[in-house]
């Protein structure tokens, strides 16, 4: 007997639930008809591309492991409502949310954060006046005592950037340095902030030996007034700003010509209110490799916008799409 036959899941979702807004904001089936190739390999079950799309938002949106996801999207009735399922339908196991995010990979998911943002631009939320840039550190692990350990036994000096990817699992992470002091091993999340809206524009990964100013030219904007700390302060970045018709308001270092104190510490305080972005990312990978830390980036990238999105009140992002 069906003992759900009287309960429905749009009255047992609280109308202000923050997944009613989202749900109003960004229409996931538009999303969805981008990828109608992947129909076919979007579960054994046919669970769809939309709702593959669905489950791993909500994975992000509350950072949650694929055994948490299973466990939420089988007890949560708004995790239910917000995917689609009934109340009495079998949802997906763990080993679903791996699946599909290998099913849509690095590519397609760059391109749903890219979809997000231009739609934003399109209905006039996102702006291009001026744009804040940084980078952020994504740690492999905390400390790597035991992959020394290995290269000094099988006779290397040292430990480093030449060698790592012999000792670690993970073949791409990098030693770095955020700061003078501040060593890590592991990747950036470089991104571009538009500072009227809050929401980022761009982003790309990569490994943690990368100086920010090489991955400045991924994320540059154009037609933009560039907010950026001293790691920017080279020849390349003034070039790039130049080339794509943007105005530098980059800190100079302090034996810069032409360093104008006053005007730093003013770039500086408008420069702070942004920097609050990267406190929302993750300090740590979820997965091994810079293809799948890359889709770990944009998913916290397109939840982060989504979230600024409703904050905003923003109207529905793919109106006319």
């Amino acid at each position: 007997m069906n003992f759900f036959w009287n309960y429905d899941l749009e009255q047992l979702v609280s109308a202000e639930h923050k997944l009613r807004k989202i749900a109003k904001i960004v229409s996931f089936s538009e999303i969805a008809k981008k990828f109608s190739d992947l129909e076919s390999d979007a579960g054994r079950k046919g669970y769809g591309v939309e709702v593959g799309i669905k489950c791993l938002f909500l994975q992000f949106f509350y950072d949650l492991s694929d055994r948490e996801a299973e466990e939420d999207l089988r007890d949560n009735n708004a995790f239910k409502w917000f995917v689609g399922f009934k109340l009495d339908e079998e949802t997906p196991d763990h080993s679903y949310f791996c699946r599909f995010r290998k099913t849509l990979g690095e590519e397609k998911t760059a391109s749903i954060f890219k979809m997000i943002v231009e739609q934003s631009k399109a209905i006039g939320i996102l702006k291009n006046l001026f744009t804040f840039v940084d980078a952020t550190v994504i740690k492999v692990k905390e400390t790597t005592w035991e992959e020394r350990d290995k290269a000094i036994k099988q006779g290397e000096e040292a430990l480093n950037n030449s060698n790592i990817e012999n000792y670690s699992a993970d073949k791409d992470a990098r030693f770095g340095c955020k700061g003078k002091k501040k060593f890590f091993f592991g990747y950036k999340s470089n991104a571009s902030v538009d500072t009227q809206s809050g929401l980022i524009k761009d982003t790309i990964v990569t490994p943690g030996n990368t100086p920010d100013s090489k991955a400045f030219k991924d994320i540059c904007p154009e037609d933009s007034v560039i907010l950026a700390d001293k790691g920017y302060a080279t020849k390349e970045v003034e070039a790039i700003i130049e080339e794509k018709n943007c105005h530098s308001f980059v800190i100079k270092k302090n034996n810069m010509k032409n360093k104008n104190k006053d005007k730093d510490r003013w770039i500086t305080g408008l420069r702070s209110a942004y920097e609050r972005v990267f406190g929302t990312f993750s300090k740590k990978t979820k997965y091994r490799g810079i293809s799948k830390v890359s889709i770990q980036n944009f998913w916290e990238c397109i939840v982060f916008n989504i979230k600024r999105l409703v904050v905003l009140n923003s109207p529905p992002i793919f109106a006319g799409a």
